[in-house]
């Protein structure tokens, strides 16, 4: 467990045209936000993505992944090219885009990343902590995680 705040019971979410669902057990109690350029071409603005204990992936016939750097892979649907999930190759640990869940109101932001690479066109209101692409970086590296 990792002592984060949990939803309780499991939440189920899928694609845009159902045929990947997408079931997780412990989900955490908040919501990670992504400016880097990556994840904005990746979904058109922001990742907005949530962490789980657990999940469970069914449709995966229709899952495609694209390693989109030498640390991370992005999954979607090949059917309706819903965006996924985000994998931090290092550890294996995979984030979900949280629009695909019906989520409870009120789950606040843990944290805004690349917030140095955030079009000036939007701001989220909700006050959370901002880390630079360079801060996460060198959290990353000060983990004993290596980029090349």
């Amino acid at each position: 467990m990792s002592g984060t705040e949990q939803i309780e019971g499991p939440i189920a979410g899928h694609c845009l045209c159902g045929a990947v669902t997408i079931t997780l057990c412990g989900a955490h109690r908040e919501v990670d936000i992504c400016h880097c350029a990556m994840c904005q071409r990746w979904t058109g603005s922001m990742y907005a993505g949530i962490e789980s204990e657990e999940s469970t992936v069914e449709g995966e016939d229709h899952v495609a992944t694209f390693d989109s750097s030498d640390w991370a892979e992005r999954a979607f649907c090949r059917k309706c090219g819903s965006g996924l999930w985000y994998r931090f190759k290092p550890t294996g640990a995979r984030t979900f885009l949280a629009g695909l869940f019906d989520l409870p109101a009120g789950l606040p932001i843990k944290h805004q990343i690349f917030i140095d690479e955030k079009p000036d066109w939007f701001d989220i209101a909700q006050d959370s902590p901002m880390k630079t692409g360079a801060e996460i970086i060198a959290e990353a590296k000060a983990a004993g995680f290596t980029f090349e």
